[in-house]
């Protein structure tokens, strides 16, 4: 479960150097932190649509801000990617002027996603059940897994690698991951990355079956947890070797093998994930400010997660997860986290953090390490950022975030 080692030669710059985000609290950064800080759950809404007779809540997008795919790629043409370039035109004139001054060919892509086009499939396949043949527009780019990531290439003409990162709900983080190592390796001078997921039957039922989801408002670490709220958006990094900035200080990435859908109970990969990223960033958890928890609402993840953190970091950092402010976004979730712990990194002062707030109906789990949760108008002291990603089968990621040295 080690994390990768680079040769002491290679850059290790890994500059977040622009932002572009979509989800359910907005479309653009400035509106999304403005929420996000004042902890609004109004975003999230019921969709029985999704799942009948559901009374759980989503974090979805609005359709109505969308774009369009421009017409000579409507092969890509999806929800995930249109949540893709809604975020790319954010960071659009610094996207260009990068591409710019190190040359197409040395620019890559690397996207996280679990859903893709699922919704479009979905619909394709239904029509198909009715009229005996699927819906002409539907093509099987817009349900590839690795559509986002060529749809971007192709739209901006680049010549170099386009990835996808599909590894459950810590996709956007390790397609951060992804990028830095090409940059490390020399692969590549500027990437790409983030993550891009949307909400559709597959994932509503597939987590119902489960019974993973929550019967209202997802409830993390609370003694009344019941399950998750699902979400979808997108977060897009232009991630360069600039050396100043929010940069990707560290990165822990294990593989516990635990279970197909269940985590191990102990937090052993989550707690090795915490130490490696920690390791690599060559820091000791003193040095960090707060934590982004993963933070579901299950009564699996909280459980393990809490003890992870306990034991890695102890129980007076503090933590809170985002989730119930726009749902958990699955293969984006680990970008979205990312991208709102780098506008909090952003809003910082030189001595205060501003940090944004746990929501969940304040009953503490007395069976949970008693980690410290973030109240409304709580700052810390500026310093390193983690944020947790866990997904299916074991996958976890954290990443460690702040700002340049100076």
């Amino acid at each position: 479960m080690g994390g990768i080692r680079y040769p002491a030669q290679m850059p290790m710059s890994c500059s977040l150097s622009a932002l572009g985000m979509v989800n359910a609290l907005g479309s653009d950064t400035a509106r999304i932190w403005q929420r996000a800080l004042a902890g609004d759950t109004g975003a999230m809404a019921r969709r029985p649509d999704l799942t009948a007779g559901s009374q759980g809540l989503v974090g979805a997008v609005d359709d109505t801000a969308l774009p369009r795919i421009p017409a000579h790629l409507q092969r890509y043409d999806c929800r995930n990617n249109r949540f893709t370039l809604q975020a790319l035109e954010q960071i659009e004139s610094e996207v260009t002027e990068a591409v710019r001054a190190v040359g197409p060919a040395r620019v890559g892509v690397v996207m996280g996603t679990s859903t893709s086009g699922s919704r479009e499939c979905e619909a394709a396949i239904l029509h198909e059940y009715l009229h005996g043949e699927l819906l002409p527009e539907f093509r099987y780019e817009q349900l590839e897994l690795g559509g986002a990531a060529g749809f971007l290439a192709e739209l901006l003409e680049l010549g170099g690698p386009a990835l996808s990162v599909s590894t459950a709900c810590s996709s956007g983080a390790r397609a951060l991951a992804s990028a830095r190592s090409l940059l490390a390796l020399g692969v590549c001078d500027v990437v790409l990355a983030g993550g891009s997921d949307s909400l559709c039957g597959l994932t509503s039922h597939g987590f119902a079956s489960l019974k993973a989801t929550a019967g209202g408002g997802t409830n993390p670490f609370s003694a009344n947890r019941d399950g998750l709220n699902l979400g979808e958006g997108a977060a897009l990094f232009l991630v360069t070797r600039e050396t100043t900035g929010i940069q990707v200080l560290g990165v822990g990435e294990t593989s516990e093998a635990h279970h197909i859908s269940s985590p191990d109970p102990e937090g052993s990969g989550a707690a090795a994930s915490m130490r490696e990223a920690l390791a690599d960033a060559g820091v000791g958890a003193n040095a960090v400010s707060y934590l982004n928890l993963h933070g579901t609402g299950t009564r699996l993840n909280d459980s393990m997660e809490s003890l992870a953190v306990s034991n890695v970091l102890g129980d007076a950092l503090p933590c809170s997860s985002t989730k119930p402010l726009v749902g958990h976004c699955l293969g984006a979730a680990g970008a979205i986290e990312a991208g709102l712990c780098w506008l909090a990194i952003g809003a910082a002062s030189d001595d205060t953090l501003p940090l944004i707030p746990h929501r969940f109906d304040g009953v503490r789990d007395p069976e949970l390490p008693p980690i410290r949760l973030v109240n409304d108008g709580e700052t810390a002291a500026p310093g390193i950022v983690l944020t947790n990603s866990f997904g299916f089968g074991g996958n976890n990621c954290t990443l460690a975030l702040g700002s340049a040295p100076s």
